[in-house]
């Protein structure tokens, strides 16, 4: 006999209550905050170094070496989610990550080498608490045991498209709050205050009734696909997509930076980056709602292709009204395709192997977002802002490229469908 399921998720088992009820209505404002952390730390790092060592060089090589810690580490923390359940795993790296941060703040201004602040850097990227693929993972198998089939679909197609406005508004967001903490207390300030929110929030996360082992299961006690399966091409196309859009932002941020520095207001970058997330998110949201015949193969090649329209006209752009209108437009394009490419992660994840998939398409994006920063900072500071500015076009071109790729993997029949694998297996177990 399968263990009772904890009491906040167990309040309302009627298969045809809101998604709300299954998880406590404290579960999302305490995930939207635990992944606060994740989206401040390649800029905070970058922030940070480039205050206390004077070297936007090293700041870029040190946001590189965060990506780097998290693509390396990232995949096998999901994997272990997998095996031992979340609880355990996301409570003992969002402490380490809390403790390594505030280590950085202060090695960074010692008298360390820069080798040093190098490997600290890596070690914040590989200890970086996965919050938002493991919440997609506990969603998908909350879905697939307590919400009834005929609801499944929908419930699972809105909810991917919250997790992603969710994204979309953290990695905005926390650029700005980065801004913020650095200009209003002192460079240290946002690494330090990221460090605080993972040692509270990202706790609270792990323990809430929702992580608990039972509920999502283990490998131990439930089928596991193959590791070959996670080499899948559409389930690569789909990876390559997403970390072509974790290019986007760090491409984007990095250049409307040196854009707004070229006229002496770097600090207000975030601001403007902010109008794109506004348009994201909401269009983000706004996939729930539309039609079926707008399958999501072909969701994807249409929004990344107005993503890179617009930013083809990044670099003609010669106002602060323009770049504004630019990125307006292009947020509409940046949410749906996130959401999108989510939604096929989730159903291409193999058996068993939810958290790792999300956790690989979490990883793609910061590994994306560090490395675009760093070799766009180093475009704007040794050939100019214009040719930096053409970064964000290189990177939707590899959106709409791999949106491509996955039309051709992805059968017409099925492209509409939402099997999601593993909510379906947690569905079999808890009938």
């Amino acid at each position: 006999m399968a263990a009772p399921l904890p009491l906040e998720v167990t309040a309302m088992t009627n298969a045809d209550a809101p998604l709300i009820r299954h998880t406590g209505v404290s579960y999302f404002p305490t995930a939207f905050i635990a992944r606060l952390p994740y989206a401040m730390m390649v800029v905070g790092v970058l922030t940070l170094v480039v205050a206390a060592r004077g070297s936007v060089g090293l700041g870029g090589l040190n946001s590189a070496m965060v990506g780097l810690g998290a693509a390396c580490v990232g995949p096998l923390i999901g994997a272990a989610a997998d095996r031992f359940g979340q609880r355990t795993v996301v409570a003992l790296t969002g402490i380490l990550n809390g403790l390594v941060l505030g280590a950085f703040a202060w090695v960074v201004y010692s008298s360390a080498p820069d080798a040093a602040v190098l490997a600290l850097a890596f070690v914040i990227g590989a200890t970086a608490p996965q919050v938002a693929p493991m919440s997609r993972a506990r969603l998908v198998g909350i879905i697939g045991a307590r919400v009834a089939p005929g609801r499944r679909e929908r419930t699972y197609e809105r909810t991917m498209a919250y997790e992603s406005a969710a994204d979309e508004t953290v990695f905005v967001f926390g650029p700005f709050l980065v801004g913020i903490l650095a200009a209003g207390i002192a460079p240290w300030a946002p690494v330090v205050g990221a460090g605080i929110l993972e040692l509270v929030f990202v706790t609270a996360f792990a323990l809430h009734p929702t992580g608990a082992a039972r509920l999502l299961g283990s490998a131990g006690d439930r089928p596991v696909g193959p590791k070959r399966e996670l080499l899948r091409p559409d389930l690569v196309a789909t990876v390559v997509g997403i970390f072509g859009v974790g290019l986007f932002f760090g491409a984007t941020l990095t250049s409307l930076t040196a854009f707004m520095g070229d006229r002496g207001a770097g600090e207000q970058a975030g601001l403007v980056y902010g109008v794109m997330g506004i348009g994201s998110a909401a269009f983000a949201l706004g996939v729930a709602l539309m039609p079926a015949g707008f399958t999501r193969r072909a969701r994807w090649i249409a929004f990344a292709s107005l993503m890179l329209v617009g930013t083809l006209a990044l670099p003609f752009v010669g106002s602060v009204g323009g770049m504004v209108a630019a990125l307006a437009i292009i947020g509409i394009g940046v949410g749906p395709t996130l959401v999108t490419q989510y939604a096929f992660g989730g159903e291409r994840a193999p058996i068993g192997r939810s958290a790792t998939v999300m956790t690989i398409l979490g990883s793609a994006i910061i590994v994306g977002q560090s490395l675009a920063s760093a070799i766009t900072g180093e475009l704007a500071e040794s050939v100019g802002t214009g040719v930096a500015l053409w970064m964000p076009a290189v990177a939707a071109a590899i959106v709409v490229g791999a949106g491509i790729a996955n039309w051709k993997l992805t059968p017409a029949r099925t492209a509409a469908a939402v099997p999601v694998p593993a909510a379906e297996e947690l569905a079999a177990r808890a009938g």
